[in-house]
């Protein structure tokens, strides 16, 4: 046995149970070894039959019997039943829509059982309800012998498992303890460096790896688990800081504005600018003039004034001259994820850039435009997709808004000095890496032959890059994910702005609050509804999830609520093209309330829209709902978000409620991160951080010291020469990684 082998070579499987295993990612010895339990239950916690009492969430041992399959009598719904004893009684156990346990559970097993013990009405007979159940070898100690059989271990934890039908918790539990018979430990190389390990009192990767497994204590199942999410941080910021400090490696334009011109643009935006947007302009204005490449994420809330930081930025870049050139600007590409997003920035630009006379250009799928327009200077006119790459690689252009069609191979600039990627977290790395390597990509592909005056044209610099994202995330996350990325935090509203007026309303108070909101639709203004869904939930499926839909909550607020009004709904699975027109005809006015998904279009600016309704906000992040929130503050206007629950439950009200008290959407992030757990952040698996990182993220001084660790090392040793194993486990990690964003 090597911890490479396929599980298939060393267990007997049968059909089932190899899919199963392949659901949960289990090909190899290594993989089920970093199978890590999901939480342990205590021996010592088993209650005995007849001490159960209804409402009790119980776990009981015991033998099954008389198993068989039926039909509810009046439903017809498939049923599996049995009846489970111990020394002080026995339990009837039901299993709803679950016949196929009656036929994988021999009759006489010893079984683990845990869930909710219900009462018939009629008999007040008490029953375990569609409980977990678990074929054990052995009872544990206090109901028969030792749980986990003659292993000669006397744990009183057990691990439970993530388990797929055909492989359960008890199985893959004795599968490891197989592994820990045989020498596959003693061939595993740590990946941490020794000095790491003793410095932060962290434990061996084979000692770790018995600990989770099979914990004689809590505290030594916590001291493996932050082992092992330290770990897979440590990697995470290995990573990102070679990408780093490589990026910075290149040369990159230096721009250095005048600081009174610089100012005297920032003074025509249409609001006044912000301390904090202020800032954020220095700060990345700084970052121009080091002469090697900027790589900085600008996180703010939505309304926050993002794009004015672009733009002045911009100014600075495109009012800068090539060096060893005597005219010409320096060039910026920005790249939105949508192409309303990206005609609505180019319309932005032209607002900020129309008094200099700089062109301003767009490239989508639908087409291309160009600022100004020779027959009015005043607007912008369509052109040829040719013409316009033409006048973008000539430098004609400097300022070029677009979407993917940006990363085309077609699309190549003469010197291109910046790139502003909005939502990032809406591109992939490829398509990243893609825009700012272009320059470089080009010339790579040039003839080595080429004379010096062509390769002199084609600029070898990388440009300097901003992310910006109104996605809060907690500090701990952006560190992770974003490592090789300088962070700065736009957390200042524009002055005027009034705070949105937020209310929790609970099923009792809907009506009247329908009545606040006609009397906004009334003076003109626009509305928001968000659903969970999209279509209503099958009644007849098995843990569908029950909440309004876009689709019937349009029809019902048509028919029975606001029948005067024009109501549209937009959600994921329309054509680009229907969902640009819907958010068009919505922000000209043509429809008044817009039903949608929580896809709704992030940064379309709809002044007119001040109100939203957030349906089913129980099922959604904080920092989610304060996105969507969001969606109302374009304007000085006072806006109105109504947060609708679905339950009166005084805990659900109290944490909605932050939303109330909360200062900005990264302190709600924060809140989400402490009190819901890492799995309630949106998106753990989108990042590719695993369960166990995403228990890290709440400890920011983990996250801290995986960082510096991280960078001490890239920084004397970008190749990692000094810990060829460290290296070693880099390599592999980034041939199996998931995508992270």
């Amino acid at each position: 046995m090597h911890h490479t082998s396929p599980i298939t070579d060393n267990a007997r499987l049968i059909p089932p149970q190899k899919i199963a295993l392949k659901k949960l990612g289990i090909e190899t010895i290594h993989d089920l070894l970093y199978h890590f339990p999901a939480r342990y239950g205590d021996t010592s916690e088993t209650a005995n039959i007849n001490s159960l009492n209804k409402g009790d969430i119980a776990v009981v041992f015991g033998k099954i019997t008389k198993l068989k399959t039926s039909k509810g009598f009046k439903t017809k719904i498939a049923m599996a039943d049995a009846w489970v004893e111990d020394e002080s009684g026995k339990i009837h156990c039901v299993w709803f829509n679950q016949p196929y346990l009656a036929k994988m559970t021999p009759e006489g097993a010893l079984v683990r059982i845990e869930g909710k013990v219900s009462e018939r009405k009629k008999t007040s007979e008490l029953y375990f309800s569609n409980p977990k159940i678990e074929i054990v070898n052995k009872l544990p100690t206090g109901v028969g012998d030792s749980l986990f059989g003659n292993d000669g271990m006397s744990h009183t934890l057990y691990p439970v498992y993530p388990e797929s039908r055909g492989i359960t918790s008890n199985w893959i539990y004795h599968k490891i303890i197989e592994i820990f018979k045989s020498p596959v430990l003693d061939e595993l190389a740590d990946p941490i460096p020794k000095e790491i390990l003793e410095k932060y009192s962290l434990p061996s990767l084979k000692t770790a790896l018995i600990w989770i497994h099979t914990p004689m204590k809590t505290s030594d199942a916590a001291s493996a688990r932050k082992r092992f999410a330290f770990e897979e941080i440590f990697f995470i910021q290995l990573e990102k800081q070679i990408a780093k400090k490589e990026y910075q490696q290149n040369e990159a334009f230096v721009i250095e504005p005048t600081e009174k011109n610089l100012q005297e643009f920032i003074k025509r935006f249409p609001f006044e600018a912000t301390e904090a947007q202020q800032k954020s302009i220095a700060t990345i204005i700084d970052d121009f003039k080091k002469g090697y490449a900027m790589s900085r994420l600008l996180e703010g809330d939505v309304g926050s004034g993002k794009t004015a930081v672009a733009a002045g930025t911009t100014y600075a870049v495109v009012t800068t001259t090539p060096k060893n050139s005597k005219y010409g600007n320096l060039q910026t590409a920005y790249m939105c994820p949508t192409e309303i997003l990206a005609t609505q920035h180019f319309e932005s630009f032209i607002g900020y850039f129309a008094y200099l006379g700089i062109q301003v250009g767009l490239i989508t799928g639908s087409g291309c435009r160009k600022f100004p327009s020779k027959l009015n200077p005043k607007g912008w006119t369509d052109i040829s997709r040719a013409q316009l790459l033409k006048w973008v690689s000539n430098g004609e252009i400097p300022i070029l808004i677009g979407t993917h069609a940006l990363i085309q191979k077609t699309v190549k600039f003469k010197n291109l000095a910046y790139v502003i990627i909005d939502e990032q977290h809406r591109f992939g790395l490829k398509q990243r890496a893609s825009l700012v390597q272009k320059d470089i990509v080009r010339l790579a592909e040039k003839d080595v032959k080429a004379d010096t005056s062509q390769r002199e044209h084609l600029s070898p610099r990388v440009p300097h890059l901003l992310s910006m994202t109104a996605t809060p995330i907690p500090r701990t996350l952006a560190l992770t994910i974003y490592g090789d990325l300088d962070l700065t935090l736009l957390d200042q509203m524009p002055h005027g702005r009034k705070p949105i007026i937020t209310e929790i309303i609970t099923p009792d108070k809907r009506k009247e609050v329908y009545e606040k909101i006609r009397l906004e639709l009334r003076s003109g203004r626009q509305v928001y509804v968000i659903c969970p869904r999209i279509n209503e939930p099958d009644p007849d499926k098995e843990m569908a999830i029950l909440a309004k839909s876009v689709k019937e909550e349009s029809i019902r607020l048509k028919k029975d609520v606001f029948q005067e009004y024009e109501i549209g709904i937009l959600h994921s699975k329309l054509k680009p093209n229907e969902k640009d027109k819907i958010m068009l005809d919505f922000k000209a006015g043509k429809i008044h309330i817009l039903c949608a998904t929580s896809v709704v279009e992030v940064g379309v600016n709809v002044p007119n829209a001040t109100v939203i309704i957030i349906e089913g906000a129980e099922r959604f992040g904080l920092a989610q709902l304060h996105q969507l929130r969001g969606r109302v503050i374009r304007s000085n206007d006072q806006a109105y978000c109504y947060v609708f629950a679905e339950t009166n439950s005084q805990k659900t009200v109290n944490r909605l409620n932050a939303l109330k008290t909360a200062k900005n959407g990264f302190e709600l992030a924060e809140y989400d991160l402490k009190f819901r757990g890492a799995g309630e952040l949106s998106g753990g698996k989108q990042w590719g951080v695993s369960d166990i990182a995403m228990e890290a993220l709440q400890n920011i001084k983990m996250v801290e010291a995986a960082r510096t660790e991280a960078k001490n090392i890239v920084e004397t040793d970008i190749e990692i020469k000094k810990y060829p194993q460290v290296k070693k486990e880099l390599k592999e990690r980034q041939k199996n990684a998931l995508h992270w964003e």
